[in-house]
């Protein structure tokens, strides 16, 4: 089957779960390619649309320069080591991962490592393997009644407490960004870093690594623990200094120590693995099944939405990112449209617009609509391609301030979305629309400039502003019928009979801008504008 020439290129790095693939089969041209082959790599990238790695591929400013046509890149997974974010960021492509695939399974590989640090089971398999039946050797501890204590109750955090609680355990935590009310209701009880560190008899890592974070666990941390103490990092390598668990361990102070994540990895020799009471496993947190088929579908089902042009809650380079409510999810096309229509009909680049938000859709999180009337805002005034990621950046070199305004009180639609905006030449415009939800969905232009409107936020849109009088309508008709323009929709509004007007039309294909300039000409408007609202 030969593709369409103008099918966007998905570009596949490493491999990725077989489920994931058949979500872009149908829309995209998927490609495939050895990320680690370096030529073969930036070879590839220059005609990709988006490309997916997971963590041994190298998407750095030298691959991102090499692929015009870029859009996203996605990584199969949680950490961004390998992708250059910022230099991302600057060329307007978005970057995904997929935060939560591996959270079950990084937790369960956590508690996996516990139970067999506390019976002594990788020693004892190993001894057996060996020839030897020595069963007073390999003698644990039990769980039930121990405290444990999780440093870091974040999403991992909480799923390895949730699963602990279910051994009789006694649980404390160390995480200054969780209130005490939240961690009661998980059965934790909120401790001091020292503190935790004396009373646990088994303690978890569960924090990411940031400059904060690194050796949190070191020589000093080390010293202060409950003797006999079992420790266990699978979050990231770093987080515990290697040599001072090491030490600790020599000396007696910990009796034992389950670590599934290094400094410097690939990680082939360590000063831990001369200890049998060490458990120790190359990162294997997310290695299940279930965790690569969740993280290959995650990004691959936000490949479709970057590639359609649509907002992407796991973007991690877009403002305003994360869930998005399923009341607001409807609006975000509804305020790019507006954005949009206030540029055509304001006739350039406003130096400061408000996006207001009314109704009780407002009492949600709206920030996201902020974003994407920016997004509208540049569509037509820019020759490069506008995006969820590059859009602020846009408005910021254009020195276009944009801001949100949040009303929650009732109002005639129970979502409105307004776009006001002041020009340079000291003109106010402003654009307002809402969405209508159940079997008639739609997405509708209610006002434009003071002028009340009833139509749809959609297709070719023409504006007139001309002085009111009889026959313009037929002129204008006639003017584009003659030019093979279909007219689809019309609506006339006006403040009083003879005053100004305002003629909006839905046609069913592009206006030139002469087209335009003609029909405006003969019926004296004082402006006429197009918006195309197709595209999005």
């Amino acid at each position: 089957m030969t593709l369409p020439p103008d099918r966007p290129v998905v570009l596949i790095a490493e491999e990725l779960a077989p489920s994931a693939l058949e979500v872009l089969a149908d829309d995209y041209e998927v490609s495939h390619i050895d990320g680690t082959d370096r030529p073969a790599l930036l070879a590839g990238l220059a005609d990709a649309s988006a490309v997916i790695v997971r963590s041994a591929t190298r998407i750095d400013a030298e691959a991102i320069a090499a692929a015009p046509r870029l859009k996203v890149v996605a990584r199969a997974g949680v950490g961004l080591d390998n992708v250059d974010v910022p230099a991302a960021t600057a060329r307007g492509v978005m970057v995904v991962n997929a935060p939560t695939s591996n959270i079950v399974s990084a937790a369960e590989q956590a508690v996996a490592l516990l139970l067999a640090v506390a019976r002594n089971t990788a020693a004892a398999s190993a001894a057996l393997k060996a020839g030897e039946w020595k069963r007073s050797k390999y003698t644990g501890v039990e769980l039930s009644g121990k405290v444990v204590g999780v440093v870091g109750l974040g999403r991992i955090g909480v799923l390895f407490a949730q699963r602990m609680a279910a051994f009789g355990v006694r649980l404390v935590a160390y995480d200054p960004y969780v209130q005490p009310v939240r961690a009661a209701a998980l059965g934790v009880r909120l401790l001091g870093l020292d503190e935790l560190l004396r009373e646990s008899d088994f303690i978890s890592i569960h924090l990411p690594k940031t400059p904060e974070t690194v050796g949190i666990i070191g020589v000093r941390e080390l010293g202060l623990v409950k003797p006999g103490v079992r420790i266990i990092n699978a979050a990231r390598g770093g987080l515990v200094d290697e040599q001072a668990l090491a030490d600790a361990i020599a000396d007696g102070r910990v009796a034992g120590a389950g670590i599934d994540v290094f400094a410097k990895e690939p990680c082939v020799a360590s000063p831990l693995f001369a200890f049998d009471n060490v458990v120790a496993t190359p990162h294997l947190g997310a290695s299940t099944v279930e965790a690569q088929d969740k993280a290959g579908l995650a990004v691959a089902r936000s490949v479709k939405l970057a590639l359609d042009g649509e907002f992407v809650p796991d973007a991690v380079n877009v403002q305003a990112g994360g869930v998005v409510a399923e009341e607001v999810r409807p609006l975000l096309p509804l305020a790019e449209r507006l954005g949009a229509v206030f540029t055509a009909v304001a006739g350039g680049v406003a130096a400061a617009v408000t996006v207001e938000v009314h109704g009780e859709v407002a009492k949600h999180d709206v920030s996201v609509l902020k974003l994407a009337a920016t997004k509208g805002l540049f569509g037509s005034v820019v020759a490069e391609q506008v995006t969820y990621v590059n859009a602020p950046h846009l408005a910021a070199d254009r020195g276009a301030e944009v801001a949100l305004a949040v009303f929650t009180e009732s109002s005639d639609q129970p979502n409105l979305v307004t776009v006001r905006g002041a020009l340079p030449d000291g003109r106010v415009a402003s654009v307002s629309g809402t969405y209508v939800a159940g079997p008639r969905e739609a997405l509708k232009l209610t006002e434009i400039d003071g002028f009340s409107l009833e139509l749809a936020a959609e297709g070719v849109l023409l504006f007139f502003r001309y002085a009111d009088r009889p026959g313009v309508v037929g002129t204008v008709g006639s003017i584009l019928g003659s030019a093979g323009v279909n007219i689809a929709a019309m609506q006339v509004a006006r403040r009083e009979a003879g005053g100004e007007a305002l003629m909006t039309l839905t046609v069913d294909t592009a206006v030139p801008a002469d087209l335009l300039g003609e029909a405006g000409q003969a019926i004296g408007a004082t402006a006429a504008s197009t918006a195309d609202l197709s595209a999005d």
